[in-house]
């Protein structure tokens, strides 16, 4: 029976094997391991992965792009998350060849050079875009102490990756109803809490304009802002020529309101959510989530 690379590249096994590997080899022929994963991935066109990621960057990308130009851009996503995975286990236990591969700009220094508690508090949240992950992880290797809200549940290989994030020192919480609660209290103590934004969710409450559709995202983040009554700040890498990871942060957005209301929570959450398109727009390629954002949107893809 032939190996589904998608299904073994995401179990605990593959996740294990992968980390493992990457730790140990050229990083060269690490990246030409890369590609080569990501397009044997890219060529099972009915798999939940890549259907997923044709419907997000036909939508990100104007819901214009058709036939082979829409396959190579999911091909260039696939390469660029596989890329982002070998370097996050590459090295991730090097801090200083984590600090060569770093370019903060703007008020990133001062984000990461926080005090663990302050007068107010902070939500970060960010986006699957490029290797935030490790750049997190660097930013936690110099001190940087949020509170990281993760998905309820991890199973496979992404509860490898949530066991690998605790080993490094990140301070995890899962996002349950007890989970929330925690960040939340976090938050109102003057601390950070990051959190992602834009993995969707089965069943959302509210569907906010992403793109100029309504998408299946959390909102989560707003919920917790408002309650604390912090503000947000929006948080994105992106791998550009020169060959290292520049994290770049939005300006701080007060929410428009702290009562939580579904119009105001609706509002809060798309006024997140534009800023996250702009950070988007700037490497569209290297956005990738694994999941359908736009589901009702999934038979209007040119196939």
């Amino acid at each position: 029976m032939p190996v589904d690379v998608e299904t073994f590249t995401n179990s605990s096994l593959g996740v294990s094997l992968f980390s493992t590997l990457a730790a140990h080899i050229d990083t060269r022929l690490g990246h030409s391991l890369a590609d080569y994963t990501a397009d044997r991935i890219a060529s099972h066109r009915s798999s939940r992965l890549v259907r997923a990621l044709r419907l997000n960057q036909w939508v990100v990308l104007g819901e214009k792009t058709t036939g082979p130009e829409l396959e190579r851009a999911v091909r260039r996503t696939l390469r660029y998350s596989a890329r982002s995975v070998f370097d996050l286990y590459r090295y991730i236990h090097e801090a200083e060849a984590m600090e060569k591969l770093a370019a903060l700009e703007g008020e990133v220094t001062d984000l990461i050079s926080r005090e663990a508690f302050s007068d107010r508090g902070l939500l970060v949240v960010g986006l699957h875009l490029s290797n935030f992950d490790l750049m997190v992880r660097w930013f936690c290797a110099q001190n940087f102490r949020p509170l990281v809200v993760t998905i309820p549940d991890p199973r496979g290989g992404r509860r490898v990756e949530y066991e690998m994030r605790q080993r490094v020192g990140v301070d995890l919480v899962p996002g349950t109803v007890a989970g929330l609660r925690k960040a939340l209290r976090h938050l109102e103590r003057g601390g950070t809490v990051l959190t992602g934004m834009d993995r969707p969710v089965l069943r959302p409450r509210l569907k906010p304009c992403f793109f100029g559709r309504p998408a299946s995202l959390p909102v989560h983040h707003i919920y917790l802002a408002a309650r604390a009554r912090v503000p947000i700040v929006v948080a994105a890498t992106t791998l550009e020529e020169d060959g290292r990871y520049h994290v770049r942060v939005s300006d701080r957005l007060e929410l428009a309101s702290d009562h939580g209301g579904n119009e105001e929570m609706l509002g809060d959450a798309e006024n997140v959510l534009r800023i996250a398109e702009g950070f988007i727009r700037r490497a569209p390629q290297q956005w990738s989530v694994p999941l359908a954002v736009w589901p009702s949107a999934a038979k209007l893809v040119p196939q």
